[in-house]
């Protein structure tokens, strides 16, 4: 089977365990959803834009700022702080019919258009060789276990940090996938995912207040812009 039509889901809750209201929080003078909304809007393999949320305030600014874009209304059973994102997405593709689906998060302001295109076009280009895509960031240092031990380096011999062999963080950036593999594993990420890496800057995630204070500092030195 071919990609042909790509639906993006974002889903957003409208409590936050950690900030709150953090989805729809000011950032740099707008709500932090607007950005990956208004990223998003700027890909044009994306075929539909869908939101998933239980946030009157969410809904309300959506129809007012962005007309097009799709949203669903979170059902009760889906809104608990312990409702794993698979049985949302599960929910959700089950609504909206696509060939495949890009999953991404309000809390990830300084994702370009740029780097979501490169991935629909990998992702489409190595189906279904590879059924599952998600973003991940590179590391190169000594890391080690909880007993001291080393996870991907031999203490014995001192490489630089360069030279390590990279391991690689999943950081919840993005993932692309379709409903058969959601099913089928019932998860987002399938029996022979891609690992697509992208920059610590673009993979900038928040999730507390210290998040929100480097965030607006990077878009303040032109980091945000520099990546658009």
């Amino acid at each position: 089977m071919a990609i042909h039509q790509v639906a993006a889901l974002v889903p957003m809750r409208h409590h936050s365990q950690r900030v709150d209201g953090k989805n729809y929080r000011p950032l740099s003078g707008k709500p932090l959803f607007y950005y990956i909304l208004t990223t998003l809007e700027a890909v044009p393999g994306i075929d539909v834009i869908v939101v998933d949320t239980d946030s009157p305030i969410i809904k309300e600014k959506i129809i007012q700022d962005f007309p097009e874009i799709k949203i669903i209304d979170r059902p009760v059973n889906l809104q608990a702080d312990d409702i794993s994102m698979n049985e949302i997405l599960m929910y959700d593709t089950s609504q909206i019919p696509a060939d495949a689906y890009f999953q991404t998060h309000s809390t990830n302001p300084l994702l370009s258009a740029a780097t979501i295109t490169r991935a629909l076009e990998k992702f489409t280009s190595i189906y279904p060789a590879y059924d599952s895509l998600f973003s991940v960031t590179r590391i190169q240092s000594r890391l080690w276990d909880l007993l001291a031990r080393p996870i991907n380096h031999n203490p014995a011999i001192l490489l630089q940090t360069q030279d390590l062999p990279p391991v690689y963080e999943e950081n919840s950036c993005f993932y692309l996938f379709t409903r058969e593999t959601l099913c089928n594993k019932h998860t987002r990420i399938g029996e022979r995912p891609f690992l697509f890496e992208i920059n610590k800057t673009e993979a900038w995630d928040i999730d507390d207040e210290e998040d929100f204070e480097i965030a607006e500092m990077l878009m303040k030195q032109g980091s945000y812009k520099s990546l658009v």
